[in-house]
């Protein structure tokens, strides 16, 4: 149906008026937006089918990826140019007078993640598929995502995200496929006829985890892979209490990401999405290996399980509470498999990230699965005692549970066989200070993969202008190997080039531009810097720096008539956790100074500060393209990676950051010319954290710039906000600044200098963003899915053989 446009229009025709029951005239968007996403679906469901029937039946290794958000964005677009049909639909659409971009904007951002974790899920997705890699995801349909955030008078509103209010055409509902989850009751011993201790869970609380399959289709390719998502439903059992209390907390389970864990029945919550997700997860791998007839002792040999951070490592514990009470192996076998079997990534150094888990709730809700903890602890600091007899402290740091708290990410550690970073400086951190004292125990199991980004999203479909220079210019072969990106560099000085490049720059601004006035009601100056801050609201991420400039700014232009600097416009974008009090302030702030930057006419030609609300992908895919200055400012150590800093640098904007996450393999490789860096090293930062010496009082006191933005936090500058800004006021200075705002604050005035006088050389300026997007192919996650599946999966691509549908 899609080998050609005037097919194409037949089927959909047909297609269109059989399943809404409407002449083509009175079909609404919406309807045509269904008919076009089911024909796709259809068109992928013979090579799903094979794909799935390859992966039975070969010998190969598979991997499972097990995370708590996958965040897709829109699925549509990415489907089409995966398939190569883009142009098939677009003119065949465009004959019956529709656009495929109107019809896009149909479909919601599939809301199932909250900020980068999930959207490196979902390039991995995408690059296993497109590298014909056996990989299937594993994650819950939150029936409402994170939120929708709207901004009113300033600050951060959220509402429930219904992406899900219109259906969903990309799943398959596959309920004969439900796994069942307790929760609650207890566990009682028994000898079994061999006279072997056995356990069983009784008196519990079971709810249904039904799966609803996506298709994942690789870029030119036959391989379809398989994301399945797990939905909460109440299971078919008899209850003699509450029917609509067990209702309510069943669907609660896949209601929402991230529920509120300030109460305790927030972090119950919690802790059953994340065994929801395992055991669900395990139950369908474990049917699926079973079929294989192999030996359960074979296992790691045909499946990898793959734990994005800590919120699946339940994984571990139920791995082994299968193998000990279904599949009766003893405890040294099952643990030697459960560890060869599981991988895990780390993705922060933040202490106060690394999940942690009350015994009191942990116990009850997951008897057994305590129990295996326990035990696994147990054995665990047997080992340690006898490594280090007597250091009490060392075993006490490194234990399980301890102070009555099971602690999730040091079960990581010990029960899988490798733990990676997610870039160069991120992984040494985790070796030399965060996680030093497991690496001396098992140095072999650390590891680093620098995250990557799909280039095929981020640049071919978001940037389809740079895309066709960057072929025009160096052919296509770019697409499926994108380090050939580095081809570029010979266009570097070529006049015809830069000015192509600056074209479509310019034409991506005005997009932007369009998007802005009708989103905010602001005209911005397309001859402006473009300057971008998007990504979560938090307080390390250092947004507060970026606005402190901005007053900066403000503050020297009324003072200093003569004092013009080059137009500016600061863009940002973020949502703050609805109970993170202190990045919501930050929200207001931003907006609060756009309000009085962007109404004072006698320096609003030159500043102008836009926050765009309800950031997600699909604006995302705006906001990359048009942007011309990167803002990757963390404190240095404590951003793990970032992948917006590898998506500007595709669409070849420039970064002002610090020596943070990957931020320096950036550096590494486009050079110091071509990157603006500022502020403390890592090992600057963490000697004050270590040994103290910092005061942000003294910085306060002897720069005048930093005393008078500050004390307009408090002051009255800001008009009915009295008292709204004391908590920012008071981390700077009370609470000495924890992330070093002030510390880094003439570094990043000074560098913000040289970034506005750098923009002034056009040329040189777009010879950087040459530079930038060259380099950039190393940071495809093609290239780091290669090496997960290389060094620490052992899977090897499956080649079906092709099928047209």
């Amino acid at each position: 149906m899609f080998d050609n446009k005037e097919q194409f229009k037949k089927a959909f025709l047909s297609k269109l008026e059989m399943s809404v029951g409407k002449s083509f005239e009175e079909t609404s968007p919406q309807d045509q937006y269904h008919v076009l996403g089911n024909m796709i679906r259809e068109y992928i469901s013979t090579n799903w089918i094979k794909t799935n029937q390859v992966y039975h039946s070969t010998e190969a290794k598979q991997v499972y990826y097990l995370s708590i958000e996958f965040l897709l964005g829109r699925i549509m677009g990415s489907n089409i140019l995966n398939l190569g049909i883009g142009d098939v639909v677009e003119e065949g659409l465009r004959d019956l007078g529709i656009s495929l971009d109107d019809l896009e904007s149909n479909e919601p951002d599939s809301a199932l993640g909250n900020g980068g974790l999930g959207r490196l899920a979902a390039c991995f997705m995408d690059s296993l598929a497109s590298l014909d890699l056996p990989g299937h995801g594993c994650g819950i349909r939150y029936k409402h995502g994170l939120f929708e955030q709207k901004i009113v008078n300033g600050v951060q509103v959220e509402y429930p995200e219904l992406w899900l209010q219109n259906g969903q055409v990309w799943e398959v509902r596959k309920s004969d496929l439900s796994v069942e989850v307790p929760f609650w009751g207890k566990v009682e011993s028994f000898e079994d006829e061999q006279g072997r201790l056995r356990f069983r869970h009784r008196d519990a609380e079971p709810i249904m985890a039904v799966p609803y399959d996506i298709p994942v289709v690789g870029y030119q390719t036959e391989t379809v892979n398989t994301l399945r998502l797990w939905n909460a439903e109440p299971a078919n059992v008899p209850f003699h209490d509450d029917i609509m209390r067990y209702k309510r907390e069943t669907e609660m389970v896949s209601e929402f990401l991230y529920p509120d864990d300030a109460e305790d029945s927030g972090k119950i919550l919690r802790l059953k999405q994340q065994y929801f997700l395992v055991r669900a997860s395990l139950n369908s791998i474990l049917n699926s290996f079973r079929k294989k007839q192999k030996d359960i002792r074979e296992l790691p040999n045909y499946v990898s399980i793959h734990i994005n951070d800590t919120h699946p490592v339940l994984a571990i514990p139920e791995l082994m509470r299968i193998l000990l009470d279904e599949e009766m192996l003893p405890w040294e076998e099952a643990w030697d498999i459960t560890v060869q079997t599981i991988s895990y990534t780390n993705h922060t150094t933040l202490s106060e990230a690394l999940e942690k888990w009350p015994v009191r709730l942990f116990q009850p809700l997951l008897p057994r699965i305590y129990m295996i903890v326990e035990e696994i602890n147990e054995r665990f600091c047997k080992e340690l005692w006898e490594r280090y007899p007597g250091q009490w402290q060392r075993i006490e740091d490194m234990a399980i549970i301890a102070h009555d708290q099971v602690k999730m990410a040091h079960l990581a550690l010990v029960g899988t066989h490798s733990t990676n970073g997610v870039a160069y400086l991120h992984t040494e951190i985790l070796k030399k200070r965060e996680m030093n004292n497991f690496y001396e125990i098992f140095p072999e199991r650390f590891n680093n993969k620098t995250n990557g980004i799909t280039h095929r999203r981020w640049l071919m479909k978001s940037n389809p202008a740079l895309t066709g220079l960057i072929t025009e210019s160096i052919g296509d072969k770019w697409k499926v190997e994108p380090p050939l990106l580095k081809e570029l560099e010979h266009y570097k000085d070529d006049a015809a080039f830069l000015e192509q490049l600056e074209k479509v720059k310019h034409e991506n601004k005005v997009k932007l531009a369009e998007r802005i006035f009708q989103q905010n009601q602001i005209k911005v100056n397309l001859d402006s810097i473009f300057d971008v801050q998007v990504k979560r609201l938090h307080a390390y991420k250092r947004q507060l720096l970026n606005v402190l400039h901005i007053m900066y700014l403000y503050n020297r232009m009324k003072e200093d008539p003569s004092f013009r600097p080059h137009p500016r416009t600061f863009i940002f974008g973020a949502k703050a956790s609805p109970g993170y009090y202190y990045a919501k302030k930050i929200i207001k702030l931003i907006n609060t100074v756009a309000e009085k930057v962007n109404n004072d006419k006698t320096t609003n030609d030159y500043l102008k500060v836009v926050f765009l609300e309800n950031y997600r992908v699909s604006l995302a895919e705006e906001i990359f393209p048009a942007a011309e200055v990167s803002e990757q400012i963390s404190t240095a150590s404590k951003e793990a990676s970032g992948t917006g800093n590898m998506k500007f640098m595709m669409n070849g904007a420039l970064t002002i950051g610090t020596m943070d996450g990957a931020n320096v393999e950036i550096f590494e490789r486009v050079g110091k010319d071509n990157i603006f860096i500022f502020g403390m090293t890592s090992e600057e930062v963490m000697n004050y954290q270590a040994n103290g010496g910092y005061h942000s009082s003294e910085y306060y006191m002897l720069d005048r710039r930093i005393h008078e933005a500050v004390n307009q936090l408090v002051n009255g500058f800001f008009p009915n906000t009295n008292g709204m800004f004391d908590v920012i006021y008071d981390s700077l200075l009370i609470e000495n600044d924890q992330y070093f705002v002030l510390r880094d604050f003439d570094s990043y005035v000074k560098t913000q200098e040289k970034v506005s006088n750098a923009y002034q050389d056009k040329k040189g300026w777009n010879k950087s963003s040459v530079v930038n997007i060259a380099n950039s192919g190393f940071f495809s996650s093609d290239r780091t899915i290669t090496e997960y599946a290389n060094d620490i999966w052992h899977v090897k691509p499956v080649n079906s053989p092709i099928i047209k549908a």
